[in-house]
């Protein structure tokens, strides 16, 4: 066995593993995109709604840490969802471009279908990520600065 047929028998083994992670990424996305919108009608109906927890007790820099542990799983997932896709879709790759040189379009195009689906559910996953992690990130950083006002905490 040559290095090349290792490296495309590993490859290989990662295509279910990324495919799961793609999965749970959107699914994710999804539940996180619905959060956001409910958190956006709360604070519509309460104006004075926070979701960051300000304790008596907590130093700015632990708020600091609090609001990025927030909104840390939507950024990791805005930034690694992409790369999930683009591996989704190279592994099958090879063997779809030999099933082309072999003459059998059919099932390239199978291997292709399946392949570009699951970019296109990172990519999903990606952009309702983004869009949370800026949102979220906005709403609790004008919370931190209420905050810092109501303690007198000079910028």
């Amino acid at each position: 066995m040559n290095i090349e047929s290792g490296f495309s028998q590993v490859a290989q083994s990662l295509l279910w593993p990324v495919l799961v992670l793609v999965g749970l990424a959107f699914v994710y996305a999804l539940w996180a995109g619905g959060a956001t919108l409910m958190e956006a009608w709360q604070r519509w109906r309460q104006p004075q709604y926070r979701s960051l927890r300000a304790a008596p007790g907590l130093s700015m820099e632990e708020l600091e840490l609090q609001l990025v542990r927030q909104v840390e799983p939507v950024r990791l997932l805005s930034r690694l969802s992409p790369m999930l896709g683009l591996i989704a879709t190279m592994i099958p790759l090879g063997p779809a471009l030999q099933s082309v040189a072999a003459g059998n379009g059919q099932q390239a195009l199978a291997v292709f279908s399946g392949a570009f689906a699951g970019v296109v559910l990172a990519l999903a996953a990606a952009s309702v990520g983004l869009v949370v992690y800026s949102v979220r990130r906005r709403w609790l950083l004008a919370e931190l600065l209420v905050v810092r006002k109501e303690r007198g905490v000079a910028q």
